[in-house]
Order: C-alpha cells, then structure tokens, then sequence
C-alpha cells in the first residue's frame, strides 16, 4: 500500500495507519496514554455517540489530519486513499487509526454502545471538507 508521508520535523509518520496506544494495566483498572504518538498539533476532538445503523463521515480535507479512537464499543471505518480501499475496526480505546487529509472515510456499524472520539489538527472549516468520492 502507497501511503503519503507527513513530515513533522521531529520524525517521519506514515498516515492511514492503525496503531496501538502506549496502556499500562493493573489491578486497578487499565491507563492508555495518548503522548508524543500523533503527528499532528491537537486543535480539535470531537465524539460520535448515539449512532443508529446510519454511516458517518463520507468525506475527506483538504488539510485536515485526523486520529479515530473508539472508546467504547466498536465501530467500521472504510478509507479509499485514492488508491487502496481499506477496512478498519476499532474495537479497543487502545487502537488509534491515523487518517490523512486525502484519506475518504466513512464510519459505520456502530455498536449501540460507541463512542468515537475524533482528534483533529485543524479547527473546523467547512471549506476543508471534500465530499466526492474517488472514482
């Protein structure tokens, strides 16, 4: 699969990419830890909750890089880079799926439970959005 790189400075991240977050469990309960992971300054986070069997999303920026984490539930994110179409599942709030601004996704099959937490490095702009799909 081509992915696009985003250079930050500090390090080279590669974009549509799922990956696991730094959790320490113990007897307690479990930790996850979201630091020095996203590639990205933190502008905006968002939740979906309360989904029925509608999809979201149904887009992709101009601009805007994004981190998917489910923290509860589980949902389906569809992504077409353009190139490769690609299925991923967050089913853990340890899972972080790194979207890039070309990457079209849409999220769908919510379990009645999820919350979807959305991480943005853009403030909204409805002009960064691009809703036509890849053909």
């Amino acid at each position: 699969m081509k992915l696009h790189q985003l250079k930050t400075g500090k390090k080279d991240r590669v974009m549509a990419k799922l990956i696991d977050l730094r959790t320490f469990i113990d007897a307690r309960g479990n930790l996850t830890v979201i630091e020095k992971v996203l590639p990205f300054e933190i502008r905006r986070i968002f939740y979906i909750y309360g989904v029925d069997d509608s999809v979201r999303g149904g887009h992709r920026h101009h601009k805007t890089y994004q981190a998917a984490i489910c923290l509860k539930g589980n949902v389906t994110i569809s992504n077409n880079d353009g190139a490769t179409m690609e299925t991923f599942v967050l089913d853990s709030p340890a899972k972080c799926l790194l979207l890039d601004p070309k990457d079209w996704h849409q999220m769908h099959d919510f379990t009645p439970d999820a919350i979807l937490m959305i991480i943005a490095s853009e403030y909204f702009d409805p002009d960064d959005y691009i809703f036509e799909r890849y053909l």
